[in-house]
């Protein structure tokens, strides 16, 4: 029997990282549901335990449902009927088995029927999913919105909503996008008016490339205010499906992810509850919303890199030419060791950025029971900017490295991968929309940025380079000193150049360069902290410090030579 759990071992050592101790410590605040909950942890070993139990189940169903389905799936797809979505054979069965194993609100408190479980371990899960289906991670995924109403809904919609995902396995929905409104959502026009008599809220308008968007439970984004023509105009909405006051226009015809149902909808007076404030739609709900999107991204990234890498490997193994399998010849077993190194980074960054998110998070949850004292609250706004910054950069990285391991397994399978007889056929399709939705790679720079200019990720790297360190790996370091001497020199000549020209232009052209820069040599440090903890990471670490020393030294060289006047060449 399959298990993608058992069969991981690099997600398992990321669960052991020193810092859980401290998550688990602050997400059970100091374990005092043990005396309500049968299933609550009474200590960090013992919620360890129950992550790894939990994963297990999860590996479990991933590798002998999910995965068999995702061939069927991805060929049938869903359907529109009587208005409404119906899914794939496949994808159903895989819902129904994830909900009937409790897998649905599993970051949820346990008096809403959840596992109260860290961001950590739900996206351990999130990749498990992602690696037997790319297109499923969208649907058992959306489960984030959930957490979007535990943060921010009156307790009143949290009492009546939030129970309906761990006990009835709620699916759901984020309705942003719209078809003149999707980078900028400040756009956004779909109506929300207010009855103030009945002190009720209807929505009127459609929304388009909504992921599951014929969901059980859906967040809409919708302009509350009249006259207005910004993000000011913007309110956030839970949307009821069983109201029955939404209809399913179509569903798009993609490219990948062919499970996942991306929906045109058309709302008619659909009757609508307000989460939180007036005007804060986008500026804070959407935001913590899609941040916590692009992780699952993140994760799904990961997870599709995983799916890839497997499915060259093994077909390298397998596949015989001149005499011996493929794998032995130079050319196909230098990809196979790029790919692997991506791959395990990739997976680093996402679970440090998730470690920074849950720090943050589980600290606004004793703030709301006791007063934070000073350390506590810099410890608060410590993380939360870490993962702030952090965040666009896993979206980043992780999308595009799953679409070059993607590309470079198709390669290795060569004209047998082009066929859909191979599962990477697939995945190359599926891995394609990660550098795309949920903000693309360019949008993803431009937040990212903001950890270049403030310095944020210099200072996170000075607190790498200052950790202890064995003496047979002090060359890694000093490696990385030095990228980081040449990143902080091509950050200094770009800001000169802004502050003389007094334009922000030279910043943006260079702006992707600096925030990989700075990626490579945080990935890297990661790399050296899992080897410290794990020798049979070294090799990883050292391949990929040598490759992005020298990718390092292309961009600064570039940027050391550049000036203002050489962008009028690249203008269209």
């Amino acid at each position: 029997m399959a298990n993608f759990y058992l069969d991981n071992k690099d997600i398992k050592f990321h669960l052991s990282h020193p810092l859980m101790k401290k998550i688990i410590a602050l997400k059970e605040r100091d374990f005092i549901d043990k005396e309500k909950f049968d299933y609550a942890p009474l200590d960090v070993e013992d919620a360890i335990d129950s992550y790894n139990k939990v994963l297990e189940i999860v590996g479990d169903i991933c590798g002998n449902i999910i995965e068999p389905n995702a061939e069927s799936v991805d060929a049938e797809g869903p359907e529109v009927i009587n208005d409404h979505v119906k899914y794939a054979r496949g994808t159903q069965e895989n819902y129904d088995a994830l909900v009937k194993a409790g897998m649905i609100g599993m970051s949820l408190p346990r008096k809403y029927e959840g596992l109260n479980f860290p961001i950590v371990p739900y996206i351990m899960a999130a990749e498990i999913v992602s690696r037997a289906d790319g297109s499923f991670t969208n649907i058992w995924g959306l489960q984030d919105c959930a957490e979007t109403i535990h943060e921010f809904a009156s307790e009143k919609i949290k009492d009546e909503y939030l129970y309906r995902f761990a006990k009835f396995g709620a699916t759901a929905a984020m309705d942003l996008t719209e078809p003149d409104a999707g980078s900028d959502l400040q756009a956004v026009q779909l109506k929300a008016s207010y009855d103030e008599e009945n002190d009720k809220w209807c929505l009127n308008g459609v929304k388009r490339f909504i992921t599951n968007g014929d969901a059980d439970i859906s967040l809409v984004l919708a302009r509350s205010e009249e006259g207005t023509s910004d993000g000011r105009g913007l309110s956030l909405f839970l949307y009821d499906k069983r109201s029955d006051a939404l209809k399913v226009r179509r569903i798009e015809h993609k490219l990948g992810i062919i499970g996942s149902p991306t929906c045109e909808l058309v709302f008619t007076n659909a009757p609508a509850l307000l989460i939180g404030q007036r005007k804060m739609g986008l500026i804070k709900y959407v935001m913590s919303l899609m941040n916590g999107a692009r992780l699952g991204i993140g994760a799904q990234a990961v997870g599709l890199s995983d799916a890839a890498y497997r499915e060259a490997y093994n077909y390298a193994q397998e596949r015989m030419q001149f005499g011996k399998p493929i794998i032995k010849f130079p050319a196909v077993y230098e990809m196979l060791t790029n790919m692997k190194v991506k791959l395990q980074a990739e997976r680093s960054l996402l679970y440090e950025t998730a470690r920074f998110v849950d720090v943050y998070k589980a600290y606004n949850i004793f703030g709301e029971e006791r007063k934070l004292d000073k350390e506590e609250r810099n410890d608060q706004k410590k993380y939360q900017r870490l993962a702030d910054v952090y965040t666009p950069l896993l979206k980043l990285v992780s999308s595009e490295y799953s679409n070059q391991i993607a590309y470079d397994s198709l390669q290795i399978h060569g004209g047998s991968g082009f066929m859909k007889d191979y599962p990477i056929e697939r995945i190359y399709r599926d891995a394609r929309i990660t550098s795309i939705y949920e903000g693309t790679s360019q949008l993803q720079v431009v937040a990212a940025i903001r950890g270049v200019t403030t310095g944020s990720y210099l200072k996170q790297i000075k607190e790498y380079e200052a950790q202890e360190i064995k003496p047979e790996f002090d060359y890694l370091r000093r490696e990385l000193i030095e990228m980081t001497n040449a990143y902080e020199k091509s950050v200094k000549h770009v800001h000169d150049v802004n502050e003389k020209e007094s334009d922000n232009e030279f910043l943006d052209f260079h702006a992707r360069r600096l925030v990989e820069m700075a990626g490579n040599i945080i990935m890297g440090y990661l790399l050296v902290n899992d080897t410290l903890r794990d020798s049979e990471y070294k090799n990883s670490a050292e391949i990929f410090i040598k490759k992005s020393y020298a990718e390092n030294s292309e961009k600064a060289v570039y940027i050391k030579n550049s000036n203002l006047k050489d962008l009028g060449i690249y203008k269209q």
